[in-house]
């Protein structure tokens, strides 16, 4: 079964990077990535490649590269399905925000309208491939639906599991630790395997059955989820005691048992995926009545949920138990460097407690828009959207977000805020200057040495 053209539906942060590379390794393979967001895909279209909607590092050359020759981005889905030997969904997975399951469950209904979809515009047989998180047995669904269309097409379902850290998505799409297929059609699972091949050392492409890689993706998350919360757990007592937590994860971390990664004490942890995995991870537990899985699962994010809560906490109270009318700027307000995603980011969560105690914040992110802020904000329901544009402001430049601030926090670990002119920032800010470090990204700059009230993380 020979692959010649692709068609990934949703243009978002899994499809348009993982379909991008794969059209430049494979340009024997036509790649045509659609998405019902006009906006989106003309973003994806324009040849500025500082306007992709995505920004991840080399992902532009990666599309200028490809794009036009093998690689093309359209609205055109119906289209796109019917001249494609294999489909893969990658559309957005979020939690339920309403009825059963509401809070933990994911939210099946677009994986639903694009197996609609698929067998509506389906006219020859497809392989589909299941590119979103999804919960386990999801595949019985997509079966269900394209098998009982009475069209004659039939249909082969795929699992294959991003495992992307974003922020450096290009560089695991080129070198992947694993690439995970899971399937039950041997000459289907092969087709799959023979894409990635192209590129990928035979050793790393795992094949499983399609419940094992399902669950395998959502136990990946939870596995490193669980190790951020841990660290951050020993952070509070390493305040308390005297420890050092970076000390601590060092130690910990040269154990080859343990190892040193996702042993970094934060603010939190965000992103679409961890939350939103354990959390289905915990309803499926509790589905099949495991109430002392599910709870145990469900600890790594009342964990993380505290560790926000007492950031904010921290801030109220050393500023002499009130932040009412004073300036915090805030740098970052991605989830993580080299991204511009705010999903589940810890900023919006502390912004919403401070802005509570009725502080005004003032933002700036070197690649998230105002707009995206507002939107953050304006989801949560805490306060109508013209109080937060009230309170909050967006700027483009950190100087201007920390002049006169009475508080500066860091909630992105970007690179680019350790090279900052911090004597001047400390010179522009109201006295005494605190500065409130989530991601015990300045810890080496000597802050205090400058006259900063500098607190971190797990110190």
């Amino acid at each position: 079964m020979k692959i010649s053209k692709i068609c990934c539906i949703g243009a978002g942060y899994v499809g348009g990077p993982t379909m991008s590379v794969i059209a430049q390794k494979c340009p024997h393979i036509t790649v045509t990535i659609v998405d019902i967001n006009e906006k989106r895909i003309a973003a994806w279209n324009d040849p500025d490649p500082a306007r992709l909607p995505v920004y991840e590092p080399g992902l532009a050359e990666v599309v200028t590269e490809a794009r036009g020759r093998n690689l093309f981005f359209s609205t055109d889905v119906d289209g796109a399905i019917a001249e494609a030997d294999m489909v893969f969904i990658s559309v957005n997975t979020p939690t339920k925000t309403y009825g059963k399951g509401k809070g933990m469950a994911a939210d099946l209904k677009y994986i639903e309208l694009c197996a609609r979809q698929i067998a509506a515009a389906a006219n020859s047989d497809k392989i589909i491939v299941e590119k979103s998180t999804l919960p386990v047995r999801t595949a019985e669904a997509l079966k269900s639906i394209l098998h009982n269309t009475g069209n004659g097409v039939s249909f082969h379902i795929l699992s294959n599991p991003e495992f992307l850290a974003e922020g450096t998505a290009i560089q695991d799409l080129h070198d992947p630790d694993r690439v995970l297929i899971g399937g039950e059609n041997p000459e289907a699972v092969q087709a799959l395997v023979d894409v990635y091949a192209s590129w990928v050392p035979r050793e790393r492409i795992l094949t499983t059955n399609l419940w094992s890689s399902e669950l395998s993706k959502l136990t990946a998350n939870a596995f490193l989820a669980q190790r951020v919360s841990s660290i951050n757990a020993i952070s509070e007592l390493c305040e308390r005691t005297g420890a050092n937590v970076d000390e601590v994860a060092r130690a910990i971390g040269t154990d080859s048992r343990i190892g040193g990664k996702f042993l970094r004490a934060s603010v939190g942890f965000g992103g679409s995926c961890f939350q939103k995995d354990i959390l289905n991870l915990v309803y499926i537990a509790r589905s099949y009545g495991l109430h002392e899985v599910a709870h145990y699962w469900e600890q790594v994010i009342a964990m993380n949920d505290h560790q926000k809560r007492r950031f904010a906490d921290n801030i109220v109270q050393t500023m002499y138990n009130t932040v009412s009318g004073k300036k915090i700027a805030f740098l970052g307000w991605a989830f993580k460097k080299d991204t511009n995603d705010t999903r589940e980011s810890a900023a919006i969560y502390v912004a919403d407690a401070l802005l509570s105690e009725e502080a005004r914040i003032v933002v700036y992110d070197p690649k998230v828009s105002a707009g995206q802020v507002y939107a953050d904000l304006d989801y949560l329901g805490t306060r109508s959207p013209e109080e937060n544009r009230r309170l909050v402001a967006v700027v483009n430049d950190p100087y201007e977000a920390t002049g006169s601030a009475h508080a500066v926090a860091v909630l992105t670990e970007w690179d680019e805020f350790k090279a900052y002119d911090w004597p001047r920032i400390k010179e522009g800010m109201m006295k005494p200057a605190f500065l409130f470090d989530g991601r015990k990204l300045l810890a080496a700059n000597r802050l205090p040495d400058l006259g900063f009230q500098y607190y971190a993380i797990g110190e």
